[in-house]
């Protein structure tokens, strides 16, 4: 009888800690670090795109819904730029570091994972795919992205914040010394 109590007692604990497992977050690398990477532990100021007019049409385009913030901070030097943006995957943000230069994609990093599956997008496996991507003369990506099976939505998420800072980098723009 004593047994069968630690066996129920134990299914009961896996029961009630089970949402806290499925909800955790991977922090890959933080904003901080992202930045230091990017400009060589030296990151500029951060400035700020603000996403109304034309710029929120076409983020919302990008997106197929409103970007949940009304500006989004980036940091720029030389022609480069460095974005922090969220996506939601399935059900929760992704929150991705992608450093722009000439119009291209340099480095793409899933900096934050929140979603119970689908980690694999931050594999440098999977992440490796959108260095040298740009945007064609529709506004898409110019490369093909691989999927991973059971992280179809997260998958899109990157594809479309890929998108993103890239036609941010392109409206904004980052001359040199900014």
């Amino acid at each position: 009888m004593f047994k069968i109590r630690k066996i129920r007692f134990a299914l009961m604990l896996v029961f009630v800690f089970s949402p806290v497992f499925a909800w955790a977050e991977t922090v890959y690398e933080t904003q901080a670090e992202f930045l230091n990477r990017a400009f060589n532990d030296l990151p500029p100021e951060p400035g700020i795109a603000w996403l109304t007019g034309g710029r929120k049409l076409a983020v919302q385009q990008i997106l197929g819904h409103d970007y949940p913030a009304l500006r989004v901070r980036y940091w720029c030097r030389d022609s480069r730029s460095a974005w922090s943006l969220e996506e939601v995957g399935k059900d929760l943000p992704i929150t991705v570091g992608i450093v722009v230069g000439d119009n291209y994609i340099e480095s793409l990093r899933v900096l934050t994972y929140r979603e119970n599956r689908g980690g694999e997008v931050a594999t440098p496996a999977f992440t490796g795919q959108f260095n040298g991507s740009a945007l064609d003369e529709d506004s898409a990506l110019n490369t093909h992205i691989d999927g991973i099976t059971g992280a179809t939505l997260s998958v899109r998420a990157l594809t479309r914040l890929a998108t993103m800072a890239l036609y941010l980098h392109s409206d904004v723009g980052c001359p040199d010394g900014a």
